[in-house]
């Protein structure tokens, strides 16, 4: 039995031949994302993986249906499985958004769910994680996420040689559209083939924006500019004082396909060229009115960081560290008459907060002591007595004897 395309299993390490993906790994980044999220005082929250399929039409329109898991329920409930987190935390905010105090700092790190085409860093499911302010619409909440994102980055050793924040701003967008169409319709198209320019031959990007009234010389001189709009050099500003300022430029270029993002807008990318966007994020201020349908009125920024190109980059940088299994303590049993003495030592170790292993059926000795070896053991532990163990420091070779309620310490 196969697994699906694009689905990944997760093994723990060393990997078996022809697998990718590690559950250590995984474990491992997980672990810096919460630790990072936490030191910025962002509390966890979580959702469920299937919402009802209103939800994604609600913020994304019709299109979005090609893109997903969805199906009819039991109950007759046309329903999807997860594609992003950021509709399900401005549903929850929407709901209950009176019981937290502002501003409301959250994040997350779900596993999501796309059906299309598979490509080189893009899969039909990643985790993600994902951190949102909620209630504060002053630019220093969105250089407070940009700070949590460069230094989430900055837990795996990158440096700023390795990623930049490249930041734009849809309001400076808008403006400039404002200024030179007055046809608000197709402002959505027009941001499209911005949003694409980079990834299009010029030729064509110039016929589509002739169609809506621009040259794409006319883009070009927009994006070249490159000057900061007032709430992007109050981005850069608080960014610069917290000496942060080598992570980030102006860049024009981004500008976010999804229509809700409503100010500041930034994606983080590889210096060297090799990968797609690391991270991408901004402000969408009018979504929690948006999935309440007018009941509800928050303003929000947030982003978000998958985990398969971030993997690939710490693949690529050498920064992924060693896994190996290790444990506290091996207990030999090597008298079948002191196994369940034998097996009080184990508990009291494991209660003790540390790690132990051991054979839970009858073998020889050389064959234990072997698979301590193996499991990467700091010590191995025999009962001498019922209530007298030999304590053995694997790297010293040093066995010392003591009594049984001792050793949960003495391995420490």
């Amino acid at each position: 039995m196969e697994r699906l395309p694009g689905f990944r299993d997760f093994f723990p390490e060393p990997l078996p031949k022809g697998e990718a993906w590690s559950a250590d790994v995984r474990e491992y980044i997980f672990d810096r994302w919460k630790t990072v999220a936490r030191r910025y005082a962002f509390q966890g929250y979580d959702g469920p993986p299937l919402e009802p399929l209103d939800l994604y039409k609600a913020k994304s329109g019709e299109e979005i249906v090609g893109q997903l898991y969805n199906f009819t329920d039991k109950g007759g409930r046309e329903v999807s499985m997860r594609p992003e987190m950021t509709p399900t935390v401005a549903r929850m905010i929407a709901a209950r958004e009176r019981h937290y105090k502002k501003p409301i700092k959250w994040y997350s790190t779900p596993q999501l769910f796309r059906y299309e085409r598979q490509q080189k860093g893009r899969l039909r499911e990643h985790f993600q994680f994902n951190a949102d302010i909620f209630g504060e619409d002053d630019p220093g909440s969105d250089a407070e996420l940009i700070a949590l994102l460069i230094d989430v980055l900055r837990s795996f050793d990158l440096s700023a040689e390795d990623f930049v924040i490249r930041l734009s701003s849809r309001q400076a967008w808008q403006d400039f559209f404002t200024k030179n169409c007055s046809d608000q319709s197709l402002a959505h198209d027009f941001f499209q083939i911005v949003d694409k320019i980079e990834r299009m031959a010029p030729e064509d990007s110039d016929q589509k924006f002739k169609l809506l009234g621009f040259r794409l010389e006319q883009v070009r001189d927009f994006i070249d500019s490159g000057k900061p709009s007032e709430e992007l050099q109050n981005v850069l500003d608080n960014l610069s004082a917290r000496g942060l300022s080598d992570y980030v430029k102006i860049d024009y270029n981004v500008i976010r396909g999804l229509a809700y993002y409503t100010g500041v807008v930034y994606e983080a990318f590889d210096r060297h060229g090799k990968f797609r966007a690391i991270a991408g994020g901004g402000r969408y201020d009018q979504l929690v009115n948006l999935v309440s349908g007018g009941k509800n009125d928050l303003p929000a920024a947030g982003f978000a960081m998958g985990d398969v190109v971030l993997v690939e980059l710490l693949k690529d940088r050498k920064l992924l560290p060693e896994f190996s299994q290790s444990i506290d303590a091996y207990v030999l049993i090597e008298d079948e008459d002191l196994r369940n003495d034998s097996l009080r030592l184990v508990q009291q170790i494991r209660d003790f907060g540390l790690n132990a292993e051991y054979s839970m059926v009858a073998q020889k000795s050389d064959k234990q002591f072997k698979k301590a070896l193996e499991l990467g053991a700091l010590f191995t532990v025999r009962l001498a007595a019922p209530d007298q163990a030999m304590v053995k420091n694997l790297k010293s070779r040093e066995e010392t004897s003591m009594p049984l309620k001792q050793v949960a310490e003495h391995l420490v």
